[in-house]
């Protein structure tokens, strides 16, 4: 039995860069699957904002061409269009912004979400239109997507910038992988079952990966990603947000700032990849041309129009964690663009039985691992030494307790923007970044970022279709251990 999830007030949601990728791919097809739900009520408003010279019919066009592509109802579709509305706006022009704040004033007592899902340039100039407008009153929420700035202290303008017309508590800075099923399902296993938190810690722990796998290329993300790189896109937030709700302590409640306390504490004691030690701890890579799914695909210089870059489509990393729960704890990070498959997932690696009882003949005994599946199907496996059945003595097979949870629960998981723009909506920030968050992340890549450039060297080249860099598999296995290949 599937629980149903609590209803919501009505809503105005205004988003900006609303004919872009991300709003197209994932903003609006989650709303549509929460007016499916009954999650929108009638009186709410969905409304795009963007640069291009539509009306309300042609957004609603563009938007039923989209959601038909996605294998949505027709006659659903239709019921669920006329709650979408337009207006061209030019987020640095003061033209037009008179008649979008009468527009959002129709509906006083609507509490009101602007989602930026625009460059972070334009996260100032909006957020100061806004408040110039009278737009940022206690029912206002905003949304910030990643990466907000490039560096620490571009992140801090923003944040400065956005705080003198938001509140810290209207400020909704979004990391899409905290609304996963399998990331919330992490704090129910460890904190639910009292099998996990007596071995979360050295003690039993060998080592944690997190693994990030695209099989993608640039797309028309080709502008932004030459800018920011890897590292920026997805190591700074996604990766290092995972890190935290895998390390983190057990907070005293659920609470919003419980959580968002302990996570800080761990990215505080991280301990620094800087001039000293980047080059043994990180590898840098840019795909070349290569294979996916048996086809060719060009490299990253040829999807660019100079044909020229030094940035970065594959980080690798070993972290640490300077707490006595963690001490001497590898944490292997990777992420990258045209790799061998699309894969997201958390591997807990436990150490060895300290002392075998078993003959040679019975086969070798592998760590328990516990395998937390972000992508593409999400689940939880735990592998586990048992006998093989059978006669003829006895043999140790390695084999996974699995659960998907689609099969458990017999219901297609929400996609985590689903959960996240009504959790934006009820104005509940427990799966968004706090301010010092963020700067705490900035503060520890910072110094990658800075070695990287003072060291010259370009990324090494690895080809499409592969699992990055030679250097990556080096990192982990001068260790004596090995990125997992079995989850699938």
């Amino acid at each position: 039995m599937t629980a149903s999830p609590p209803p919501v007030d009505p809503f105005d949601l205004v988003i900006f860069g609303g004919t872009g990728d991300l709003a197209l791919r994932k903003l609006l097809p989650a709303l549509f699957h929460r007016f499916l739900d009954g999650q929108v009520p009638a009186a709410s408003r969905i409304i795009g904002v963007a640069r291009e010279g539509l009306d309300d019919a042609g957004y609603r066009g563009l938007v039923r061409d989209v959601l038909v592509d996605g294998g949505g109802s027709a006659e659903r579709i239709e019921a669920f269009l006329p709650q979408l509305f337009y207006l061209p706006l030019d987020a640095r022009k003061d033209e037009g912004w008179d008649g979008f704040a009468a527009l959002v004033n129709e509906r006083p007592g609507h509490v009101r979400v602007f989602y930026l899902s625009t460059s972070p340039e334009l996260f100032v100039d909006i957020c100061n239109r806004l408040g110039a407008t009278g737009l940022n009153g206690p029912n206002s929420r905003v949304v910030l997507e990643k990466p907000i700035g490039r560096d620490l202290d571009s992140a801090m303008c923003i944040i400065d910038a956005v705080g003198r017309v938001f509140s810290e508590k209207q400020t909704f800075r979004i990391d899409h992988y905290l609304g996963k099923e399998t990331v919330q399902n992490l704090l129910a296993l460890r904190f639910g079952n009292a099998l996990f938190e007596p071995l979360w810690n050295a003690g039993h722990i060998d080592h944690v990966q997190i693994t990030v796998a695209e099989t993608l290329g640039l797309g028309r993300r080709a502008g932004y990603y030459d800018r920011a790189g890897a590292l920026r896109d997805m190591v700074q937030n996604h990766m290092l947000q995972l890190l935290c709700m895998v390390a983190m302590e057990p907070p005293a409640s659920l609470s919003p700032d419980a959580v968002r306390d302990e996570k800080l504490k761990v990215l505080h004691a991280l301990k620094p990849l800087d001039m000293r030690n980047v080059a043994q701890l990180t590898v840098r890579g840019q795909y070349k041309a290569g294979a996916i799914d048996g086809e060719r695909v060009p490299g990253y210089l040829e999807e660019l129009e100079n044909g020229q870059s030094n940035t970065e489509t594959f980080v690798a990393l070993k972290a640490e964690i300077a707490n006595w729960r963690w001490a001497g704890v590898p944490f292997y990070l990777r992420t990258g663009k045209r790799l061998a498959t699309r894969l997201s997932e958390i591997v807990v690696a436990f150490k060895s039985v300290p002392h075998s009882i078993f003959d040679a003949s019975a086969g070798p005994l592998a760590h328990n691992r516990l395998v937390l599946r972000l992508q593409p199907d999400e689940g939880v496996k735990l592998w586990l030494t048992i006998k093989h059945p059978g006669p003829g003595g006895l043999r140790l097979r390695h084999v996974p307790l699995d659960m998907s949870f689609v099969e458990a629960f017999g219901v297609q998981q929400p996609d985590a923007y689903e959960r996240l723009l009504l959790d934006v909506v009820r104005g509940n920030p427990t799966l968004f970044m706090r301010r010092d968050e963020v700067e705490a992340a900035w503060r520890w890549v910072d110094p990658i970022l800075a070695a990287w450039a003072a060291a010259g060297e370009p990324p090494r080249p690895y080809a499409a279709g592969s699992w990055g860099p030679s250097a990556a598999v080096a990192l982990i296995e001068r260790d004596g251990r090995t990125w997992n290949e079995d989850s699938e």
